[in-house]
């Protein structure tokens, strides 16, 4: 069977009713994610798509090896977006992606009604992904840089 899009599935459900919820689980069973850990699972696979490392990413995003593979296990979690934003912009996602592993982390989307939001939506829109530049932009608009790395003082 195929894999349907979120968005498929949101309309899918829309005609659902609580006595279609085994019909619904069993008919979208490829579709529907059944990881223990679905953000580890959704970064994994984004990584073996790129090709790219763990340690790159996590060298990238400016946060040590041990505690990039502990946010990315979700063995430590954190309340500060900024982290798992950097993981976003190390492995050089696109917004679209961006938003679906903070929304698996447990995390709000970026919404382009905040300021500092939407500077970093036009970051990940431009395919500006090094951490230093991502900052540079938001200073350069009077906003905090990303928080979590020697580079965000």
């Amino acid at each position: 069977m195929k894999q349907e899009s979120t968005d498929a599935l949101d309309n899918v459900l829309k005609g659902l009713g609580p006595e279609d919820v085994d019909e619904y689980l069993n008919a979208y069973a490829d579709s529907l994610e059944d990881a223990p850990r679905p953000f580890a699972h959704y970064l994994r696979g984004l990584l073996r798509q790129k090709r790219l490392t763990q340690r790159e990413v996590f060298e990238r995003a400016g946060l040590s090896d041990r505690y990039g593979y502990r946010l990315l296990t979700q063995e430590k979690n954190t309340r500060q977006r900024d982290y798992i934003l950097r993981l976003c912009f190390g492995a050089e996602l696109s917004l679209l992606e961006a938003q679906r592993a903070l929304k698996l982390y447990g995390m709000s989307e970026l919404y382009a009604k905040i300021p500092r939001d939407a500077v970093l939506i036009i970051a990940f829109n431009r395919e500006i992904y090094q951490i230093s530049q991502v900052n540079e932009l938001l200073r350069a608009h009077g906003m905090e840089p990303l928080k979590g790395g020697e580079d965000s003082e």
